[in-house]
This record gives C-alpha cells, structure tokens and sequence, in this order.
C-alpha cells in the first residue's frame, strides 16, 4: 500500500484525505459499540438472567483491555498504526455482530473480551492519530466535530432499532449482525481508498513515564474511575429501576446524541476560545451536581423523567473531555503522542479493572452510594483541573510549574 507524507495530503481529493480518515473511522466505531451498549442491558437480563453483581462483572472483563492498552506500544513496533487502527475496528465489528450467539455467563465474557480489544486498541491509536494530524490551532474544533460525527452515526443506528424493533419484531441477533457488518464494510473502504499516512514526527516505540506529564496521567485515572460509574450503571439503573424496555433506552440515547450532534462543535470552540482548564473546571462541577440528583432517585424518589434528564446532561458534560486530549497535545513532545495515548489508556483503566465488579456488589447494598462515590471522584478532577496553566505548553505543564525546576527527562 502506497505511504504518503502527512504534508503531502492536501493535494490530495477530500475524501481521501486524513481528516477524511478520521471521520469515517468515527462513524464505523460506534456503529457496532453504541448498538452494542444500546441492547447489552436489556439483552443480559432478558436472554443471560444478569443481576448488579453480574452486570459489574461483565464490564470489568470489558475493560481489561484497556487497561492492557500498553500493549499498542509493542505492536507499533511493527505494525502502522493506522493498519492497527483498521485491525482493531474490524475485530470489534466482527465481536459485535457475533454477541447475541453468547447467552451465557461465560459466552458473554468471551465475546465481550473480543469486543473490547477491537475497542480499545482502536481508540488508543486513534487519539494517537488525531493528535498526530491535526494541527494545534484547529484540533480542539476538530475534535468536536469529529465527536458530532460520531453521535451522527449512532443516532442513524439507534433510530433503526427505535423504528423498527416492535414494528418488524427484530431479533437481537438480526441487530447486533447488521450492525457489525456496517463497521466491516466501512473498513473494507477504508483499506482501499486510503494511502498509508507519514507522520511528520516519528513516535517513540518504547513505555515511556515522563514526570512532567503526572497532571494528564491523573486527569486520566480519575477520567476512567468516574466514568465506569456512567457506563455501567447509569443505563442499568433505568432498566432496573424504572423498567425502561429496549425502544425506551435507545429513545432516550437519541435525545443524547441529537444533543451532543449540535453541542460538540460548540463545546470545542468553546475549549479553543476558554481554555482547557476553565472547560475542565465547568465540566467537573457539572458533574458533581449530575451525581448528586442521581443519588436523589433513591434518597428522595426523583422519577423516570429526572433521571433520564440527568442521563442526557452526562452525556453532554462528558463531550468535554476533548479538553483532557487537547491540553496534553499542548505539552507534550512531537514524538511522545503514541506511547503516551497508549500508557495513558492503560491508567485511565486501572480503575475500571476493580470498580465495576466491586461495585456491581455494593449496588446491591446502596445504588445511591455509588453515584455518591462519582460525585466525589468529580470534586477531586475538578481539583486537578484546576492545576492546569491558562496557556499550558512544554515547561508550563501545571500551575506549579514556575516554582519548580525543570525534570531531567
């Protein structure tokens, strides 16, 4: 396959262009993932019987991947990173199209694995990518719009299965096929229309640990810590507790992304004209006050219409997190972007590792301790952003950085 430098493709056409690259990559990704997401809860306690400790389970198999995100640093060793890019979408395409054949405890665990390393793989060397070729002034407006194009996608797949699932009666397997096979066959595109892409910077393909980067590396952790509380329990909650049905669910995942369509571009200018760490800031105290009207369901019996409210507001606050990838592009040296977005994967995950399975059985005791545990973590990422410089870049890394003498790295 032909290479071609990063600075050579503007005099190619559009639609073979990186940029171009990095939107169908965008679109193909949460076509199997979000239909994925979509179903998994109404089809673990319909088809495989899940409980909260269950359910926990599954999600902590689900990130061990991520957590093993290191391992891209290996793999780039001899394998581009846009080729492990295509690998890792077509593996979780074909996972995703297979998962209804699994109804088990174990199968679920199995197929899940195969899913999440198709997943993970492919959204380290992604943001690796991203940083890679966009430009500084631009990737905070980029970013947004690539994350509106990937809500795009995903509303086209959840209005599907909202206008066709009672209409035409589909299986779960009809669903999770169809769904995979489109991220397949925008793969297959990608293959042939693009050329392989030349960084300008070649990328350092060994572990690298840089102290001067410890406020990302933080931001990161308590990023994945909080999150998993989302992911996992969030939707589950409303099947649960409010008996939502699958066309419910995926209702309410619409308005999310019909939001998040029109907010992202937004949220990214907003994060090049503000700075990442007053977007940051705004984002955290979102979301303490988000977990706390959570906690409000149980504490104080706040219906379905406040926690499906709630659950759009989320999903709304957590499009900021572009801000974490673009103040890390500002401070980090050219060649450090990939084994950093690997290593960074890999610390986002260490929580994700225990918390779902640790929690699943503290859900089971208190569901609305556990969205107290998110606010909290909320508060101490508002802390660390609140550490990030109004102008970060290589020797200004964190408000302390002034008072500090420089590392030897």
């Amino acid at each position: 396959m032909k290479t071609l430098a990063l600075s050579e493709a503007r005099h190619l056409p559009i639609w073979r262009r990186p940029v171009t690259l990095l939107f169908l990559m965008a679109i193909a990704m949460p076509l199997s993932f979000a239909t994925w997401s979509a179903l998994l809860n109404n089809f673990v306690i319909e088809r495989a019987g899940f409980d909260g400790s269950d359910i926990g389970w599954l999600h902590t198999v689900r990130e061990i991947p991520g957590f093993l995100a290191v391992g891209v640093i290996a793999i780039i060793v001899f394998m581009r990173e846009q080729v492990l890019a295509m690998v890792s979408l077509a593996l979780l395409g074909v996972a995703t199209a297979l998962t209804a054949q699994f109804p088990t405890m174990g199968g679920l665990l199995t197929i899940t694995m195969l899913s999440s390393i198709g997943f993970h793989y492919y959204e380290t060397v992604n943001q690796s990518l991203q940083l890679q070729w966009l430009p500084k002034d631009r990737a905070p407006q980029v970013l947004g719009l690539l994350i509106a194009a990937g809500s795009a996608a995903t509303l086209v797949a959840y209005g599907a299965i909202v206008a066709t699932w009672d209409a035409f009666d589909l299986s779960y397997n009809f669903v999770y096929f169809a769904s995979g096979g489109l991220t397949l066959l925008i793969v297959a595109y990608c293959v042939i229309a693009f050329p392989q892409f030349e960084s300008p910077n070649p990328q350092t393909k060994k572990f690298i640990l840089r102290r001067r980067y410890w406020l990302y590396y933080a931001l990161q952790f308590m990023s994945g810590a909080r999150r998993q509380i989302f992911v996992v329990f969030a939707a589950f909650m409303m099947v649960e507790h409010f008996g939502y049905d699958v066309d419910e669910i995926t209702k309410l995942m619409l308005v999310t992304l019909v939001a998040n369509m029109v907010l992202a571009p937004v949220l990214g200018r907003l994060v090049h004209r503000f700075g990442e760490r007053n977007a940051m800031a705004f984002e955290y105290v979102g979301l303490i006050i988000v977990f706390v009207l959570y906690g409000g369901i149980y504490w104080f019996g706040f219906g379905a219409l406040m926690a499906a409210c709630l659950y759009v507001a989320n999903n709304i606050f957590f499009a900021l997190a572009l801000a974490i990838k673009t103040y890390f592009q500002k401070i980090a040296d050219p060649g450090d972007i990939a084994p950093t977005a690997a290593v960074a994967f890999t610390i986002n995950h260490i929580a994700a590792v225990f918390l779902p399975a640790l929690l699943g059985y503290f859900w089971l005791v208190s569901p609305a301790g556990v969205f107290a545990l998110a606010a909290a973590m909320a508060g101490i990422s508002l802390i660390l952003a609140l550490m990030i410089p109004r102008h970060p870049e290589p020797g200004n890394e964190t408000i302390f950085s002034p008072y500090m003498p420089a590392p030897a790295e």
